[in-house]
Order: C-alpha cells, then structure tokens, then sequence
C-alpha cells in the first residue's frame, strides 16, 4: 500500500540517446560553412558519429564514472622502487581513447581538420571535460614541435595518430602518443620569465639536463612533455620524454595531484626535475617564441571548450523546460522563462560561432588570417571562458532544485565552467595579451577591423559598436587599466558581425539589441521582450 503514492509524474525523460552535433544547429551550420565542400560529406559523417556516442547512454555513463573517480597517484610500487604513475578510471581511458580515435589530435594533417577537430572537441567536450586536456596538449603541441624538423618528424606521425596506446614504454615502440606541458612554477605563475629550472648542456648536442619544478604540469601520464628552463642564453623550450630510449623511466617526479574544483576526472599535478634528460627545442633563449603557438592553439580550444560547456548546459535547460509543467502548461511557454532560455542560447550561439571562425583560421593558414588570430584568440579566450559560469549557473537555475543535485549534471558542469577562463592565461594575461597585438602588430587591427567590416551597414546597432570601438582603440590613455574593457568589445563586436552574416535574422537581431545595443538587463531572461524568442528557443532545441 505505501508503494501506491510513489508515482512519479512530471519528470522530463533523461536527455539521451540523441546525435549531440546533429541537434546543434550552429555548430552544423558552422561546419557547414567553413569545410570545403570536397570533403564536407566525409566531416558530416564522421562528426554525427561522434555525436551519437556522445549522446548515448553508455558515454554519459563513462563521463559520470571518470568524474566519481578521480585519478590516483602512485610514487612508489611495492618494493619502494619510485615509479611516479597516475592509475585512472577504465572510464577514463575509454573517453580518452574514443576522443585520439575521432582525430582530436589530428587536425594538422587532413584538409579541414582544425574546423573538423574543433567541432569534435566541442562536440567530445559535453560528455566529460577532464579528458580533453591530454586531447588539446597533444594537439597543440605540433606547432611548437615543427621549429626543431628532425624531431618533428619523429614525434608529429604519434601525435597526430588515433590509435590511443596507454603503455609507459619507449616512444619509438608506440603507434601513438600523448603530450603534456609544464611551464608555471610556483614563485612566478603566468610570469614564465620568472623561471628558475635550469638546464645544463650535456654532451650530446641539443641534449640538457634539467633540473628545478613545475607547480602545474597537465597531463602527467603522457608520454612527452613540452617545458620552460633556463638554459645558458636564457628561457628554452625542452621536450621531456617520460620513458628514455632504452626503456628506462626518466626523472620525471610528481609530488602532487592537484585536488581541484572540477576537472577532476583530469590529473594536474605538481612535479620535480633532478637530472632530468630533455632534449632542446628551437634556439637557445627562443623559449617563448618557440612554445608560444602551443599555447595559441591551446587558448583556442579553452574557447572551444567553454563553448561545448555551454551548449551542454542549455540543452539540458530547453529539454527540461519541453516537458516540465508548472502554472497550467509547459515552462517552455511561459513567457519569463522563453526569455531567460533565449538569453542562455544567444550566449552558447554566439560562442560556438567565434570559435569555429576562429578555427577555419587556423586552416586558411594565410597572413591575413593568422594576424586576424593574433587578436581575436585571446579576445575571444577572455570573454567566452567568462561567460561560462554564468550560463552553466542560469541553465541549472531552469531545473530548479533539480539542478542543484549532482545526478542531473548541472553541478558538474557548474563546477567544471570557471576553470577554461582561468587555464592557459587568466583574463587580465589575455587582456594584456589584446594590448600587446594592438601596440607591436597592426596588421592584426587591420585584420580585425576587415573581418567585421565585411558587416556594416546590415544591422545599425552593430554599427554603433564598430564606431564606438574605434574610438576607444583611438584614446590610449590609461590603456592598461582598461584592457579587459577593451578586449570584451573586439569580442562582442565579432561575435556581432559574425552572427549578423551567418546567424537566422531573429538571433542577429536579439544578439545586436542586448549585447552591442544596451537593451539588456544585468541578468539573463531580460531580453526585449518584442524579439522573437520562440524561434531563437526552437532553434536551440537538442532533440526535434
């Protein structure tokens, strides 16, 4: 008799079992937009592929079973021999290994590949954020790796490859690889020049021995690591391998995990460096220069990420609000909360639409298109990661006290939004980052400016924008102090353009009235309420 009153009624059904980048609109539209069409049936396939393992049951398990379990670090095996190993989750290696397998370390090295990649890491990015770390260390690590050739061509063939092989062994005896990085040290933080691991040359030319810490150190599985040391004629790039050539480990000692907000599924950890074997990458003293595209391609996909985020957490806001009833009907139609919906998904558009420009850059690969990077990377990296939290924290609002319980999702996604705005370059590096491509590059401006003027004169709010953006560029006055100002309007004003070319007419209109118009409020759900909201809600829907 008392098993008579637990009826449940009023629940939506778990959102599951659907193609998570078949239902996102703009992210297929990007794809769509920015692929060569002679390989575009190829990217559709194999991006719909990943999207229904993304968004079937087994998957969402993995990512719920690698968050629970976070990694183990073992220094020592049972004999007191150090050993300095990570032991994870299978549920870890399965999400790892699905990401190396749908070529999210491959971009460089198929035709369209960064618009490829970067729709499958955000696509990837909404199971379990945690693994794509190693995805994006290894990935970005290509660039950097491209200024010494001969290693290069050693390592870009494994790093680039999608078989996932876990084993600690000799690189030259794996068919693919992982990379990780170290560059922060505790004294110095974002102020690498602050440095002070050293690196003496040994015999063999190109070949040191380092020796000093890493207060984060990503990825410390992997089987490579790209490092910052002082050497003799001053900050140098190293590659650190974990397992030397004849099999035995190198001095690669981690002292900590880092026990972190999310992430968690993720190891960051803190290691030490004694007489560690390195090899030098690019010239002595060029550290920076060298890893600097690493860090670039990284920055990126922090966007990406943030963007994937997003799209998570509005969709499970708008599948909740399709089949929750309150008042007399569904909360989709209620009118304050299609408001706040729309709000939400103009934000997640908006993001996904500058990240996928940003990578069609990247394979573009000319001048124009790389100095439009050299502004609009940490631009972008400083207001999408921002805007994270606050959609991931509204979106879990939408499920009411649902929302604040661990097995809806929200709070993993909540807990995972602030960490991309503050990894590779918290806001006020990226900002300072806008000013030093405004002050020492102007062909990135000229860039920039080319890039939203193909928008002008279609929607006159974004005018607005674009005049008023070029005054502030034209008073340097107290620039520093105002650099995050600055860099959030050069993101707002090309997400504007962006979307005013690409995006339906109801989302331009909404994005340019709020966002670059000022008819917004200091929340979300304070959009006009003349705009066409269903339709912008409608658009966002992840299941037709």
């Amino acid at each position: 008799m008392a098993g008579s009153t637990h009826t449940v009624t009023n629940q939506p059904p778990p959102l599951t079992g659907y193609d998570v980048y078949s239902a996102d609109r703009a992210l297929t539209e990007a794809v769509e937009r920015h692929v060569d069409p002679a390989v575009l049936d190829e990217a559709r396939g194999e991006l719909a592929a990943l999207g229904r393992a993304a968004g079937s049951t087994q998957s969402q398990e993995w990512g719920v079973q690698a968050n629970e379990n976070p990694p183990r670090l073992r220094t020592h095996d049972r004999y007191g021999n150090r050993i300095d190993e990570v032991d994870f989750h299978p549920a870890w290696h399965r999400l790892l290994g699905k990401g190396v397998a749908a070529g999210l370390t491959g971009a460089w090295v198929r035709p369209g590949g960064h618009v490829r990649r970067a729709a499958g890491f955000l696509v990837w990015t909404q199971v379990e954020a945690g693994n794509g770390c190693p995805l994006s260390m290894t990935h970005a690590a290509v660039p950097a790796l491209r200024h010494d050739p001969e290693l290069a061509a050693e390592w870009e063939p494994r790093l680039t490859s999608t078989i996932y092989d876990r084993e600690l062994r000799p690189a030259r005896l794996k068919a693919g690889a992982l990379f990780g990085m170290g560059m922060t040290e505790k004294q110095g933080g974002s102020d690498v020049r602050a440095n002070s691991t050293a690196a003496v040359p040994l015999a063999e030319a190109g070949t040191y021995a380092l020796t000093g810490h890493k207060w984060f150190c990503s990825a410390p599985m992997s089987d490579g690591f790209l490092v910052l040391a002082q050497a003799p004629e001053g900050l140098t790039c190293f590659l650190v391998p974990r397992v030397l050539e004849d099999g035995s480990r190198n001095v690669f000692l981690i002292q900590r995990l880092k026990d972190k907000l999310g992430n968690r599924s993720n190891a960051s950890s803190e290691v030490e460096f004694d007489g560690t074997w390195a090899r030098r990458v690019g010239a002595e003293g060029r550290g920076v220069r060298t890893i600097i595209e690493m860090v670039a391609a990284t920055r990126l996909d922090c966007v990406l990420g943030s963007a994937g985020l997003m799209r998570q957490a509005v969709a499970q806001a708008v599948h909740h609000c399709t089949y929750r009833e309150a008042f007399g009907g569904r909360l989709l139609d209620k009118p304050l909360m299609r408001n706040v919906l729309a709000d939400l998904a103009l934000e997640s558009e908006a993001a996904t639409t500058l990240a996928l420009r940003l990578a069609a850059a990247y394979d573009d690969g000319g001048e124009q298109e790389r100095a439009l990077l050299r502004i609009a990377v940490p631009a972008a990296k400083y207001w999408v990661t921002k805007r994270c939290t606050p959609v991931t924290v509204e979106a879990a609002e939408c499920l009411g006290g649902n929302g604040y319980v661990e097995e809806s999702g929200l709070p993993r996604l909540v807990r995972e939004s602030p960490l991309n705005s503050v990894w590779e370059g918290a806001g006020n590096v990226q900002a300072l980052d806008v000013l030093r491509a405004l002050q020492r590059e102007p062909q990135a401006l000229n860039a920039y400016l080319q890039e939203v003027g193909r928008a002008r004169g279609a929607d006159h709010r974004l005018d607005g924008a674009i005049k008023g953006l070029l005054t502030e560029l034209a008073d340097l006055e107290g620039i520093e102090g105002r650099a995050r100002r600055l860099a959030e309007r050069l993101a707002l004003v090309l997400q504007g353009a962006l979307l005013v070319q690409y995006a339906p007419p109801e989302v331009a209109d909404a994005f340019c009235a709020s966002r670059l118009g000022g008819d917004w409020g200091a929340a979300f759900g304070t959009l006009p309420h003349t705009l066409d909201l269903a339709s912008i809600v409608e658009r966002a829907q992840p299941v037709s």
